[in-house]
């Protein structure tokens, strides 16, 4: 779509506002309001400036001074606005040397794109993510010097069989007991119905939806796969309808990794697989009818699982479901078929088309843009170094012994262990200058800075329960 095009969309939706968005270096989109007629066919390419030390892990005040290039390719009608609006999506420029900006996670996504191509490998990386969320009544927390609490609320939470609901009538999913049930135990079904309905609005092709496993309703919404880039598109787009239809239900929505103790967390299953010329590339006779080029995509993401994880299991809760002898999966091994396995390869169907791999680690408070492009770069170090993914786990987990067991590497335990392992792991990344070692040292910065040492100084709610009369 060209500029013409974008004002011609615009036009034909008597849209009278533009909606800039982009997203900050953790994954959290941006956005300013323009009305539409202050813009011209020359915005997407001279681009509005913006103050960029006010967003999260960018720019110092000194250099401070930012381009929003918008990307009319990207324009949507925006379903939550009360008056037509347009949205597009912005790359970040330096307004001095009007070169995109390394810290823009949209741009490591169009880099790794561009380097996968400049191997010869493939030319497409398909993505298909299976991203997970709760879908909450109530949320309060706070945190201060003397006190910290959360609190979560849900009508289907299993907690509340007993509360007194004026009549409680039941229908409450049980821990670890929330997959697949109908209705009237599945509450969510109209407004998970309705999340599709808004996605399929803006683009976005939804396979299925259905209720997870989770009491106090966990939910899942597939996309179709699609190309990387695009696929990171939708990711925001996903994240951003979900939110906002659950609050206009008077719900709220988390894609927290792990909000409910001892009942199953929120992963992002991600399924990848790289073509060329209209044709598959994982297919053949290989292992679960993998070619070697594909097994050796997998021995690429097993090696640098650790590395990866700083990037697909973001944030210190993302360890909460990270845990061994629990529902996700922290054996570095593929399979065919045992989701114990952090590499799964889906067996439904013999089509060539249909060959991938599933990378099961990931949670969806990821930044997309930043973790498709570090999966995509592990798998194609695999397919250059012909890295050899060893043998598959197709054991049941909870048959083995211990010391069997041991035998397998297992993903960081912390977010703290994450980070390090990029720290000694990211040569992977820096081929062709997709991540940069200024963008890979902000992250580790950031996240341990704000995250690691902030929760390293506080009082855990459990501490008291074990030590207060010690």
């Amino acid at each position: 779509m060209t500029p013409e095009d974008f004002f011609r969309f615009a036009n034909e939706h008597g849209a009278k506002m533009v909606d800039l968005k982009f997203t900050d270096l953790l994954g959290t989109w941006q956005h300013c309001s323009f009305p539409i007629d202050t813009w011209d066919e020359n915005i997407f390419e001279d681009g509005v400036g913006f103050d960029g030390s006010s967003v999260r892990g960018w720019q110092a005040i000194n250099v401070s001074d930012m381009l929003a290039v918008p990307d009319a390719s990207t324009v949507k009608l925006d379903p939550f606005f009360a008056k037509p609006t347009v949205s597009v999506i912005a790359n970040i420029v330096d307004p001095e040397t009007r070169e995109d900006y390394t810290r823009d996670p949209r741009h490591v996504a169009r880099k790794v794109v561009d380097y996968m191509r400049s191997t010869g490998v493939a030319d497409t990386c398909y993505v298909g993510p299976e991203p997970e969320f709760f879908i909450f009544d109530h949320v309060a927390y706070e945190q201060t010097q003397h006190r910290g609490f959360y609190q979560i609320d849900s009508v289907e939470g299993a907690w509340n069989t007993g509360r007194f609901e004026e009549p409680n009538l039941g229908y409450k999913p049980g821990y670890k007991g929330g997959y697949f049930p109908v209705s009237p135990t599945d509450t969510y079904h109209d407004l998970r119905s309705e999340m599709v309905y808004e996605m399929q609005k803006v683009g976005i092709v939804v396979e299925a939806h259905h209720h997870e496993v989770g009491t106090g309703g966990q939910a899942e919404i597939d996309m179709e796969y699609a190309p990387l880039l695009q696929m990171a598109d939708q990711f925001m787009w996903f994240k951003y309808i979900i939110r906002n239809v659950a609050k206009n239900a008077g719900k709220t929505v988390t894609f927290m990794a792990k909000p409910i103790f001892q009942d199953n967390g929120s992963g992002m299953h991600t399924h990848m697989s790289l073509w060329k010329g209209g044709q598959p590339l994982f297919a053949g006779d290989g292992y679960a009818g993998l070619s070697d080029l594909a097994l050796h995509a997998i021995g690429g993401i097993l090696k640098h699982a650790p590395a990866i994880l700083a990037f697909a299991a973001p944030t210190a809760n993302s360890y909460r479901r990270l845990v061994p002898g629990y529902e996700a999966p922290v054996n570095l091994a593929m399979s065919k078929r045992n989701r114990s396995a952090s590499v799964r390869i889906p067996m439904y169907s013999a089509s060539p088309k249909a060959k991938r791999l599933e990378f099961r680690c990931p949670d969806p408070t990821c930044n997309g843009y930043l973790m498709f492009s570090a999966m995509l770069m592990a798998i194609l170090d695999g397919i250059e170094n012909g890295i050899d993914p060893g043998d598959p786990l197709d054991r049941d987990i909870y048959e083995m012994t211990p010391e069997e067991l041991a035998q397998t590497n297992k993903t960081p335990g912390t977010l703290d262990q994450a980070l390090g392992a990029l720290t000694d792991d990211h040569a992977f990344l820096t081929k062709g200058g997709v991540f940069t070692d200024d963008l890979i040292e902000t992250w580790i910065d950031y996240k341990t800075e704000n995250e690691v040492e902030e929760l390293r100084l506080r009082p855990h709610p459990h501490e008291f329960h074990l030590y207060y009369d010690c």
